[in-house]
This record gives structure tokens, sequence and C-alpha cells, in this order.
């Protein structure tokens, strides 16, 4: 009872957070949910629940299809292009994953969707219209300092 309770919770959670969004956040969410979804895969491929990892890593698909279907080509020029071909190469990594039950691709495929979120997640600032904090120098002693 209590796990479906906390199941619910966090479905609930994660609509309620998902409507308030702004488009930005809301592909962290969704980056953030294959991530996990990867993640659990791992767990049942481990614990030899082919069902379960099936549908873990179908989900994950559905949603690099849905980051895919949502780049925007006029104005994102040759990143578009470069993350469609590299969210089409995840989607057959995990394929692949999927009728092998390897979980090195998947690791493969979190990798590289790791360094997208980190991407997406350094131009939160910029697109909040938040302007970067200054950088402060921490004096260092010259050479000449040491020598004394």
């Amino acid at each position: 009872m209590y796990k479906n309770g906390a199941k619910q919770y966090q479905q609930v959670n994660a609509t309620s957070e998902a409507l308030e969004s702004d488009p930005h956040r809301l592909i962290q969410l969704l980056l953030e949910a294959a991530l996990t979804r990867m993640a659990q895969a791992k767990g049942a491929i481990e614990r030899n629940e082919m069902a379960v990892k099936a549908s873990l890593l179908g989900r994950v698909t559905d949603i690099l299809q849905t980051l895919q279907l949502s780049l925007n080509h006029d104005a994102g020029g040759q990143l578009s292009s470069d993350l469609e071909r590299l969210y089409d190469y995840m989607i057959r990594r995990l394929f692949e994953a999927t009728l092998h039950n390897d979980t090195k691709m998947i690791d493969e495929v979190m990798g590289l969707l790791l360094n997208v979120k980190s991407g997406w997640d350094a131009i939160r600032a910029d697109y909040l219209g938040i302007p970067p904090k200054p950088t402060t120098s921490t004096a260092t002693p010259s050479a000449d300092h040491l020598s004394a």
C-alpha cells in the first residue's frame, strides 16, 4: 500500500511540476526522466525482469523521440541537426541494449544523455535572463614575494 501511495504521489508531483514548468524546464524534466528510466532498466536486467526492462527502455525511446521532435531546426542550425542524429543514435543503441540485455550499451547512452543534460542545464540562466555572476579573482603572491 505504501509503495502504491508513494508512486502515486511521485506521479502527481511530477505532473504538477511539468504543468507549472517553462519550456526549458520541461526539457530538463524529460532528460531527468530518461536517465532515471535507464538506471531502472539496468536494475531490471540485473534482476532478470525482462518485461520491466522492455517497458522502461520503451519509455526512454519515447522520450528521446519527443526530444527529437521538439528540435527547432530553423533556430538551432547545425546544433539541432547534430542533436537529431545523436538522439537517433541513442534510440538505435537502446534497441540493441533491449535485444541483447546489455547494460554497457545503456551506460553509453546514459553518458551521452548526461552530456546533453549538462549543456542544457548550463544555459538555464541564459534562458531565464539571469546575468552571469561576476568572477572574483583571488590574488596570488607573485614570484618576488616568494623569494623574500
